[in-house]
């Protein structure tokens, strides 16, 4: 992919995903904008964004006749999306297998005390398996196993975007049942993790990567 269609592509995703209240662009509460409306707020013609939308190397766009929008990762300030409307967009998901979320070393302690919380963004952000690259950050120290079945319990609904990430609202500490250090910071904090999240050794560290 060229520099040009990588920067395009990242100033699709900021207008769609953070920045629509910012830059003036009408947008519903499930994230749909009209594609003119884009193509005249970035000033591009409509074949630079279909290329944009095409190769975006983790299919983060989509377009649906004269629409476009982000699949996931919406900031809630300053945009004019919902979680219930993301919600109702998206496919219900109930998996049997574990989900996986990427952290670091420092956001652990947090983690051990509130849950996964989605920041800023709508959603927390899960993988559907630990070697999958979709709904996963590269370079983290840990994969944190999350159970489906423990979200349910507590009310949490799991969606799966049309990209293939697979999201919910939060994740308490409830719902974490293992960890993976996919690190070498991962592995000498291991023990230390696994301590403040109340995690016996063999939940997660046979399995690391």
């Amino acid at each position: 992919m060229s520099s040009e269609v990588v920067t395009l592509s990242k100033r699709l995703s900021w207008l769609l995903r953070h920045g629509a209240n910012e830059a003036g662009l009408a947008m519903n509460e499930a994230g749909w904008s009209e594609v003119d409306d884009v193509l005249t707020v970035l000033a591009i013609t409509r074949s630079e964004l279909d290329l944009a939308v095409s190769q975006n190397d983790k299919g983060r766009l989509v377009v649906a006749g004269s629409r476009i929008r982000a699949c996931q990762g919406h900031s809630l300030e300053g945009m004019p999306v919902t979680r219930e409307a993301l919600e109702a967009s998206w496919e219900a998901f109930h998996p049997d297998s574990p989900l996986w979320h990427g952290t670091r070393v420092p956001a652990i302690e947090g983690i051990a005390r509130q849950g996964i919380m989605p920041g800023q963004r709508s959603h927390v952000h899960l993988a559907a398996a630990a070697g999958s690259q979709v709904g996963k950050r590269s370079n983290v120290d840990f994969l944190v196993e999350v159970s489906p079945a423990c979200l349910g319990e507590a009310g949490i609904g799991i969606f799966l975007a049309p990209n293939g990430v697979v999201l919910a609202r939060h994740v308490p500490c409830q719902a974490i049942t293992g960890l993976r250090p996919t690190s070498r910071a991962g592995r000498t904090g291991e023990h230390y993790a696994l301590g403040l999240l109340g995690l016996a050794p063999e939940s997660g560290g046979a399995g690391a990567e």
